[in-house]
């Protein structure tokens, strides 16, 4: 199927608007995407044209963007671009829309801490959550059944 997937880097410019429908959870946001670019004159960086969209956002993505995005946050936004247009009172209006399929702080421009959701339609347990694995030690290789490779030949100084 021939989609236009689109990657948007701009700033929530609404707050999300989170609705539970009988399809799933849905919600929506405007995003503000500023172009910038270099002026020679000024020496300086300056701000171009304003493009907003509407995403869209279904199911669990819906749930987690609306309890995550704020206004002014900076995000990226990945989803399938959708152009309508219609006519409203005499008048010709275009839109562009998101359907958005991954949504994520732009740690480009600030830091954000991480929360796994539980995963609506499994099971809840009672018991306590597992302990955390350790970070593995990245220097040596993983411990596995298959014979170890070969040696690399040790890097040779040229003078």
């Amino acid at each position: 199927m021939n989609e236009t997937m689109v990657c948007a880097v701009g700033n929530v410019a609404t707050q999300p608007v989170f609705r539970e429908l009988a399809a799933g959870a849905s919600a929506r946001f405007r995003l503000a995407v500023t172009a910038r670019y270099w002026d020679r004159e000024k020496n300086a960086w300056t701000d171009g044209h304003t493009n907003f969209f509407t995403v869209w956002a279904n199911r669990q993505l819906a749930t987690n963007a609306a309890t995550s995005l704020a206004v002014g946050d900076p995000v990226v936004v990945q989803g399938r671009l959708k152009v309508r247009t219609e006519t409203r009172e005499g008048q010709q209006w275009t839109s562009a829309d998101i359907d958005a399929v991954a949504i994520g702080h732009d740690l480009a421009r600030g830091t954000t801490a991480f929360r796994r959701t539980g995963k609506p339609d499994a099971p809840t347990s009672a018991t306590a959550p597992p302990p955390p694995r350790p970070e593995p030690h990245w220097e040596t290789p993983a411990e596995s059944s298959d014979p170890p490779a070969q040696a690399l030949p040790e890097p040779v100084a040229v003078a």
